[in-house]
């Protein structure tokens, strides 16, 4: 793996239409590898408004295959031409009335690598996800990619530990969680949570939130996306919480060894004693 990683999250507003917000994302990973980006996540369900704030059978609409979808073909060429590796939350049709939030993972060739599902779906008043999406059912997956082993969490997940440390086991550097979160306590739980889970278990964050308010509510999506280290320190400025935005970080890959032999959380893990746990 290189010394150094450079790499790209954006934040960005519902334009209005799939069309538009599809062009926008592929300008701004136009945009990040110019800078120099060599992997990029966009946020949560990310050529769509965040229509779980209604319930609504129309808005299945947006769900579509992956890999043979329009979405993950067009950008798995794109990844091909920009040589940049590129991870794509959307809204997944299995088969019809199989619906799941999930990412693609595409590689820096092109190359499809495979999937995460969200596993957590909430279901209150501004987040309907129950009414949309099936549970996750592929596992805490982590990919090896041309800037090393990524793993992807999805907005809710960040409130259950476990799946953070099956990814950090699993060998992850980089774990992205692409959320549409909305003020309130979430603000405070958003620098939070990501934070300490980078330090948990010892790889690098990134925290992905889309800005503005929606036609379909009112929620208020506050943005701050940003990278935490694996000493859960912001990598660079916190973006705005109001403005779109492109974030491109360098991650100093190097820290591994030296905070993992510092922090020797993995070494003193007692899974002999955390079978109860998963029993509960």
């Amino acid at each position: 793996m290189a010394d150094s990683v450079r790499a790209a999250i954006c934040q960005t507003k519902w334009t209005g239409d799939s069309t538009s917000m599809i062009d926008e994302h592929e300008r701004l990973a136009r945009e990040a590898a110019a800078q120099g980006a060599q992997v990029m996540c966009f946020q949560e369900l990310f050529h769509g408004p965040y229509f779980c704030q209604v319930q609504d059978t129309e808005h299945y609409a947006y769900a579509e295959p992956i890999p043979d979808g329009p979405t993950t073909q067009r950008f798995m060429k794109l990844a091909a031409e920009l040589g940049m590796v590129l991870v794509l939350p959307l809204y997944e049709q299995e088969q019809p009335g199989v619906l799941y939030n999930t990412a693609a993972v595409i590689d820096a060739d092109g190359s499809y690598l495979g999937k995460y599902r969200k596993t957590h779906i909430p279901q209150l008043p501004g987040f309907w996800e129950k009414f949309y999406f099936r549970p996750g059912n592929l596992g805490y997956q982590v990919f090896d990619t041309a800037v090393g082993r990524i793993g992807v969490y999805i907005c809710y997940d960040r409130h259950f530990p476990e799946g953070w440390r099956a990814l950090g086991l699993a060998g992850a550097r980089i774990v992205f969680n692409p959320s549409a979160t909305s003020r309130g306590l979430s603000s405070h739980l958003w620098q939070l949570e990501q934070t300490a889970s980078a330090v948990a278990n010892l790889y690098f964050v990134g925290a992905i939130n889309r800005v503005g308010v929606e036609p379909l509510g009112d929620n208020d999506f506050y943005g701050t996306s940003y990278f935490a280290d694996p000493r859960g320190q912001f990598v660079g400025e916190v973006a705005s919480d109001t403005d779109e935005e492109l974030v491109v970080r360098d991650l100093d890959m190097t820290v591994f060894e030296e905070v993992r032999a510092g922090w020797a959380f993995y070494r003193d893990r007692r899974p002999d004693l955390y079978g109860p746990l998963t029993d509960a």
